[in-house]
């Protein structure tokens, strides 16, 4: 191998680590039927003239398999927070008792359930594409250093490494997205 061309396999494979986590994230934003705190966590509320989390303004809470309960602190932040729930997105119709918001979770009927695992899927292809960018910097890097004289063994060397974290990382996508639209369709 060249002595003076390292690749940084390190920094791909962080890079493909946070399309991962960041796909694990979107998945968590999905309704399956069942209460989940983290399902609320791309809601941002106009807090103190800047967009806040929820988490943030109130404590967030899942007493029940179907229901998530939110404990605003400030009195004058609960209008603010069930405004955002409603225009989320979410599906979910918030109800309020005080200063606590409570949010039931409604049954998933079978078109909500394949609405769902399609957009699952539209996630995890983004996830993919993001994967791909990342390997396609790797190889243009090793492009660059063959430019530069890297012999064609070392250039073979990398091209395998970085495609081999690639593999790898797409393998982990497709793995959570089979787990994701089999947690969706279950009833």
């Amino acid at each position: 191998m060249s002595e003076d061309f390292e690749l940084d396999t390190d920094d791909l494979k962080r890079r493909m680590d946070g399309a991962m986590s960041n796909l694990r994230t979107e998945f968590a934003s999905l309704r399956t039927g069942r209460a989940s705190g983290s399902m609320l966590e791309p809601v941002m509320v106009e807090a103190y003239g800047q967009m806040t989390p929820i988490n943030q303004i109130g404590t967030v809470n899942v007493p029940e398999p179907r229901m998530v309960t939110i404990n605003v602190w400030d009195k004058s932040m609960v209008n603010k927070v069930e405004k955002a729930i409603r225009e989320s997105g979410l599906g979910i119709n918030p109800q309020l008792n005080g200063t606590i918001i409570m949010l039931p979770i409604p049954e998933l009927n079978e078109e909500r359930r394949r609405e769902l695992t399609k957009v699952a899927g539209q996630y995890a292809e983004h996830a993919r594409v993001a994967i791909r960018n990342v390997r396609r910097d790797g190889m243009d890097q090793i492009k660059k250093a063959k430019a530069d004289g890297m012999s064609e063994d070392d250039q073979k060397f990398w091209e395998a490494e970085v495609q081999d974290l690639t593999d790898k990382a797409i393998a982990h996508v497709d793995e959570a997205l089979e787990a994701k639209q089999a947690e969706i369709m279950q009833v």
